[in-house]
């Protein structure tokens, strides 16, 4: 009996503070809300809400994987190669909102370039042509790049070796 009267008493306090709780849970999602819109520009957040050329390319020519070096973050680029052209590139990405955008435009900029001019996408002009994205993202979320460039050298290993 006195464990049902402590289990009915606690279950009081939380309903009590559930309120309370809703009400700092709502605050809160608001607050990031405001700091996500402060710390990330429209195009970072408008890739992140519609990424463009997600999935994987079907029978690709080449494809990579590369993951953070600092966190769980990890991106697959899939792409087709086609008289040494970029004809689909694809990404799945497992990762922050950063991750995606970044994952998002990178395909956008090398999608119907020369391989040596997808080879020259850099993490620098990703982040600058989505407005700037935080430093500390540089490293973990900005992957996109790093993961073109390896399979564009996995495509020319193939290739070398008569594939």
């Amino acid at each position: 009996m006195a464990n049902g009267r402590r289990c009915a008493e606690i279950s009081a306090a939380l309903e009590y503070r559930s309120d309370d709780m809703d009400r700092v849970m709502i605050l809160l999602c608001l607050s990031m809300i405001q700091c996500e819109e402060a710390v990330y520009s429209e195009q970072v957040r408008a890739h992140y809400a519609n990424p463009r050329n997600a999935g994987r390319v079907a029978n690709p020519s080449a494809q990579a994987i590369v993951r953070s070096p600092v966190d769980s973050d990890t991106v697959l680029i899939t792409l087709r190669i086609e008289n040494d052209v970029i004809r689909d590139i694809r990404f799945k990405c497992m990762g922050c909102a950063v991750a995606i955008a970044c994952s998002s435009l990178a395909t956008e900029m090398a999608l119907g370039k020369h391989v040596d001019e997808a080879y020259q996408i850099s993490k620098q002009g990703v982040a600058d042509a989505l407005g700037g994205i935080p430093e500390y993202k540089m490293l973990c979320s900005n992957l996109a790049p790093d993961a073109i460039k390896k399979a564009i050298d996995e495509w020319r290993a193939q290739a070398s070796r008569g594939q």
